[in-house]
This record gives structure tokens, sequence and C-alpha cells, in this order.
């Protein structure tokens, strides 16, 4: 992966605004580095989909990424937004529910409905249908929550294969985080 010393100074300044942020520089932030325009790429889409306006709370957009993450087997992703959804639920057991099976968990109508469909694009897209749709609606969301749940769940099942394709390892950090 590339080192401080190898990147550019823009991707550099970026390291930096991560280790201000994060106290540390997430290793998909490493691995995208080499290039750029490909690190900007993923960064600009993370951040609309995972920050941006939307209908959805950031803890929901985390446990998407955990449940899409848990079809795919991603252990970085797992790891990294298993803590992400630790830290904004203040719950512990939660990130750990997901990443093994969300069905367990205590989660309301609406999560549920979420949950339930996201799983479903992840494990088998082609099978989605209206009623699933319809499902989101009857608990609660709007057409553009729906677009968002699915947008979330694509991105991560990309990011699922290319963490996988790299044999990208977590930071160390994220194990210990919200414990």
């Amino acid at each position: 992966m590339p080192s401080r010393e190898t990147v550019s100074d823009e991707t550099g300044t970026y390291w930096d605004k991560c280790l201000e942020k994060l106290g540390l520089v997430p290793n998909v932030i490493r691995a995208y580095s080499f290039d750029d325009e490909k690190l900007g790429a993923f960064t600009r889409m993370y951040n609309t989909l995972m920050l941006g306006d939307s209908g959805l709370s950031k803890l929901e957009r985390e446990m998407i990424a955990v449940v899409v993450s848990s079809v795919n087997r991603c252990f970085y992703c797992l790891t990294a937004h298993g803590s992400a959804v630790r830290e904004l639920s203040e719950d512990a057991e939660l990130g750990e529910m997901l990443a093994m099976n969300y069905r367990v968990a205590e989660l309301s109508k609406r999560e549920r409905a979420m949950l339930d469909f996201t799983w479903k694009l992840a494990a088998s897209p082609a099978e989605i249908e209206e009623s699933d749709r319809e499902a989101l609606r009857a608990a609660g969301f709007e057409d553009r929550d729906i677009w968002d749940i699915a947008a979330v769940a694509s991105f991560f099942a990309m990011s699922n294969r290319m963490s996988s394709a790299i044999d990208l390892m977590p930071n160390p950090e994220y194990h210990r985080k919200s414990r």
C-alpha cells in the first residue's frame, strides 16, 4: 500500500485530515491512494452516500453497510462498519448481531424492513420485486429513501468485492472501538 511519502501532496493532505478527524487513515483510503482520481471518485461517492442529505440516519446507513458486508463476508467492512454501528448506536451487541445475523437483533419495524430489503438486494438482486419496495413504503420509507437504501447497499457490494480482491485488512483500531 502507498505510504505518506509516496502519495501526492493532495492525497497527503487528505490523509492528514483523516488523522485529525479519525485518529487514523483507514486502510481503504490507503489502498485507493495509488491514484488520486480513483481515490477522489471513491471518497466523493462514499461521502455523498454516507454523510450527505438523506431520509436515512447515519446509523441506518452504517447498518446497511454491515448487513451487505455480512452477505459478502467482507472482513474489512464488517470490522470497520461494525465499529461504526457500535459507536453510533452505543450498543456493542448490535454491531455484532448485524455482522453475524441481523435477524436476531431487536429492531424497529422500519429497521427490520430496511435490512430485509438490504439482505435480499445483496444476496439475490434479480429477485427484488415491487412487493419488496412496498414493504419499505409500509414501514415509512419514501421512494427517495428506497433509492438511498439501494445506493448504499450497492456501494458496499462494490467495496466488499474490492476489499476481498485485494485482501484489504481493517485497521487494528476498529477492533477495539466502542466495546
